[in-house]
C-alpha cells in the first residue's frame, strides 16, 4: 500500500471515531482508535469531547477548552460523552462534558464558543526554526532506535498515523536520557482534510496531545537520577486564537516552565508556515518516579 493512501485510511479513521454516535439528547458514543497499545490516548478523548459539545451549537467554534484526566481510559471501550449546556449568550456558550465508561468518569471538559468579531490584533513573533523538510519523520526516528523498542511499540510506531511530524529530536521514551531542552516540531493531518473550521479544531485538539509531556522530560530523562518515571496527563487546555487549517504544517514550539512535587507543566504555541499563531496550549502532567510511589491514588 502505498504511503499516500495509507494516510488517507489514518485520517479518514480518525475522522470517523470524531463523526460520535447520538444515543440520547446530548449524549453521544464515541469508538477508539484500532491497534494503539496500552491506555486510551488522552488527544482522543478531548477531540471526541469538543466535538461532542458542537453537537450542541448552531454555528461552532470554539475559543477555548480546560479538560482534566480522572482515570486511564481503556482502549477496547467504547467513550460515552455526556454535555450540559450550561449557557447560551450572544457572543460566548458554554459547555460542560463528561466521558465514560463502565460508568465512571474518566475525563471532563468545558469549553467556550465565540462568535466571530472584530479587534485588536497582535502576536509572539514565530521563531527561526528548520523547516519541517530539513527534519527527519517520526517513524524514521523510530527506526534509527528500533533495536531498543519493544515489538508492539515498534509496530505501532511504524504505521501510518493520522498526524504526520517532523522533530529534531526523538522522544525520551526511545532513549530514556536527558536531552536537555525541547526539540523543534513540526505536524499536520497526514492527509487532506474537509473544508470544515471545527473539525480543524478538533483535529488539532487531538494533536496538541502527542508531544507536551515529552517536554517536561527533556531536561531530565525518563530514567535519569529519580529512576524510572510514572507518567499521565492531569490536565489540558486550548486557546484557539485564529482560524486555522489542520491538514497544513504547523510548528509547535514548546518549553516546560517547571517541574517540581512530581508534576511538571509544558506550554505550546502552534504557529502556521507563514508565522501566524493560530493556537496556545498549556498542560500539567505527573511525572513520579516509581521508587517514591507508595500505594498513593490519585
Amino acid at each position: 500500500m502505498s504511503d499516500e493512501k495509507s494516510a488517507k485510511e489514518a485520517v479518514d479513521h480518525l475522522l470517523d471515531i470524531i463523526d460520535l454516535e447520538e444515543i440520547d439528547e446530548n449524549i453521544y458514543r464515541g469508538q477508539n482508535e484500532v491497534g494503539r497499545p496500552g491506555r486510551l490516548f488522552g488527544g482522543q478523548v478531548a477531540a471526541q469531547a469538543l466535538a461532542a459539545t458542537g453537537r450542541t451549537v448552531s454555528r461552532p467554534v470554539a475559543h477555548s477548552l480546560h479538560g482534566y484526566f480522572l482515570r486511564p481510559g481503556d482502549p477496547t471501550v467504547p467513550v460515552v460523552y455526556s454535555v450540559d449546556r450550561i449557557r447560551d449568550g450572544r457572543s460566548f456558550t458554554t459547555r460542560r462534558v463528561v466521558a465514560q465508561q463502565r460508568g465512571r468518569a474518566i475525563f471532563n471538559m468545558s469549553v467556550s464558543f465565540h462568535e466571530p468579531e472584530e479587534g485588536y490584533d497582535h502576536q509572539f513573533d514565530m521563531p527561526d526554526v528548520p523547516e519541517p523538510t530539513e527534519l527527519p519523520s517520526r517513524r524514521q526516528h523510530f527506526e534509527n532506535l528500533a533495536d531498543s523498542l519493544p515489538p508492539d511499540v515498534l509496530k505501532w510506531a511504524r504505521r501510518t498515523g493520522p498526524i504526520e511530524t517532523r522533530t529534531s529530536k526523538p522522544p525520551t521514551f526511545m532513549t530514556t536520557r536527558s536531552d536537555g531542552e525541547p526539540g523543534v516540531v513540526w505536524l499536520r493531518a497526514a492527509a487532506p482534510l474537509p473544508d470544515d473550521p471545527f473539525l480543524h479544531q478538533c483535529i488539532l485538539t487531538y494533536a496538541t496531545d502527542l508531544s507536551l509531556i515529552d517536554c517536561i522530560l527533556q531536561p531530565h530523562g525518563r530514567d535519569g537520577e529519580l529512576g524510572p518515571l510514572m507518567i499521565a496527563s492531569l490536565d489540558h487546555a486550548v486557546w484557539f486564537h485564529r482560524p486555522l487549517r489542520a491538514d497544513g504544517w504547523l510548528l509547535y514550539h514548546q518549553d516546560s516552565p517547571s517541574a517540581f512535587g512530581a508534576r511538571g507543566l509544558a506550554r505550546g504555541n502552534l504557529f502556521t508556515s507563514e508565522g501566524e499563531l493560530v493556537a496556545s496550549v498549556v498542560q500539567e502532567a505527573l511525572v513520579r518516579p516509581v521508587s517514591r510511589h507508595h500505594d498513593r491514588s490519585e
